[in-house]
């Protein structure tokens, strides 16, 4: 065959190529995996805008605070941290409680600006994360600059919680509340068959370890109510991550800026990390606030949010740069850095990020490829106001902490969803 009829053949192909996708392609709709059902959670699906991505939010869950005695006129306060160790023990980390509020009616505030009004119609209208009365930095003798009332505008109580699967609270872990400051996110290790608890607290510097049912503090690693950046001391830790072999990061992460390093038993290995000059700073290494943190099992790669920085850095497990993504520069709407707050890795290998900028839960894989994103901004059920910590129980079933919001919600699988969609569970001991 001459180059000239080859040259014809691949022409005349390409004609009947076009012929027969053209309307497809020119359209904005193209075959793919999903095809029928574009780019949807569900393949086929006539309508909506997958608002909640592949899930729907499960309503009344958890119930509300008012099932506790003594507790009508209160409702959740700063949810920071949520973990589920199965479907009917999930664990809920908030700073204290706030009072339950109607939504006010909107009001005229000439005093801050002309056709200004409080609040603007459709959006949220209390964050109880900011502000001089959310909820506490600490427990009574230790609000610090706080101006709010205990008793009246905030209780610092129940800020370990058990809910079960119907949303009924099963366990109050109130034995611990004066031992925390400002708790900042719960988890499990994955590999740890004694399922022990671990809590992070950046307001008193430390890591606890707590025995499963709560009864025991089994390990404090750090010095409380001290700042350090040597091998004893954390400033504002955030996040955790582990490897199969119990070895532990840790982001260390509003004041420090670096990522530490210990083995299963909590003695201290090493340290990475340098401030970075914000803002923006795309140097390998340096960073504006570290705050999530994930591991890859396999490789033992750890991804680390730099979050100011609005990137994700990868690294060995000794701090060795390996590679960085963006994840797009997003301007603060109210002068509030947010950024994304958690990272979480899945069995099946994908990381996936909550982004409070967005308000969205968005997925990668472990080259920073995008792969998708749900999310809308908003207080109702199934929107996301500063999504926060992540988790995700055996039967499929996601959870969200949400620190402006002040709430947790549980999202379950639609029906027909695309798995591919769905935020996997965590790595497990089966996969040792």
């Amino acid at each position: 065959m001459n180059r000239r009829t080859a040259a014809t053949i691949v022409m005349i192909s390409g004609a009947i190529a076009f012929l027969l996708l053209g309307p497809r392609i020119i359209s904005g709709v193209q075959d793919s995996p999903s095809s029928s059902g574009g780019f949807a959670a569900v393949r086929g699906e006539r309508g909506g805008q997958d608002a909640d991505g592949p899930y729907e939010v499960v309503a009344d869950w958890p119930k509300p605070l008012s099932q506790l005695p003594g507790h009508d006129g209160w409702t959740w306060g700063t949810s920071n941290g949520i973990f589920a160790e199965s479907p009917n023990r999930v664990f809920v980390l908030q700073r204290g409680e706030l009072p339950l509020l109607k939504r006010p009616v909107n009001t005229p505030v000439p005093q801050f600006g002309p056709s200004l009004s409080f609040p603007l119609n459709g959006e949220p209208f209390r964050n109880s994360g900011q502000g001089p009365v959310s909820s506490p930095p600490g427990p009574p003798g230790e609000e610090g600059a706080w101006k709010g009332k205990f008793g009246v505008d905030a209780r610092w109580e129940h800020c370990l919680l058990v809910v079960n699967a119907a949303g009924d609270i099963t366990e109050a872990w109130t034995q611990w509340d004066t031992l925390f400051k400002h708790p900042h996110a719960i988890f499990e290790n994955p590999y740890d068959p004694e399922k022990s608890v671990w809590v992070v607290d950046d307001g008193r510097n430390v890591i606890y370890k707590f025995s499963n049912d709560g009864k025991k503090l089994l390990q404090t690693i750090g010095v409380p109510n001290e700042q350090g950046s040597d091998d004893k001391h954390f400033a504002r830790p955030t996040f955790l991550a582990w490897l199969p072999d119990g070895t532990m990061f840790v982001a260390d992460g509003y004041v420090n800026t670096r990522v530490v390093k210990f083995d299963k038993n909590g003695k201290y290995l090493l340290a990475w990390g340098q401030k970075g000059e914000p803002p923006h700073d795309t140097r390998p290494g340096y960073f504006n606030t570290v705050h999530g943190v994930a591991v890859d099992p396999v490789t033992r790669r750890v991804y680390v949010t730099d979050r100011q920085n609005d990137r994700t850095q990868v690294f060995d497990e000794n701090g060795k740069f390996l590679d960085q993504w963006p994840y797009g520069t997003i301007p603060p709407a109210d002068g509030h850095d947010r950024g994304v707050y958690f990272l979480y890795m899945s069995a099946d290998r994908h990381l996936w990020a909550s982004d409070a900028s967005t308000s969205k839960i968005l997925e990668y894989d472990l080259q920073g490829n995008f792969l998708y994103s749900w999310g809308v901004h908003g207080d109702w059920p199934g929107a996301l106001w500063g999504a926060h910590e992540i988790s995700v129980d055996q039967e499929g079933n996601l959870y969200v902490s949400e620190v402006e919001a002040g709430r947790v919600q549980k999202f379950r699988p639609r029906k027909g969803a695309n798995p591919a969609l769905l935020v996997g569970p965590p790595p497990t001991l089966a996969s040792k």
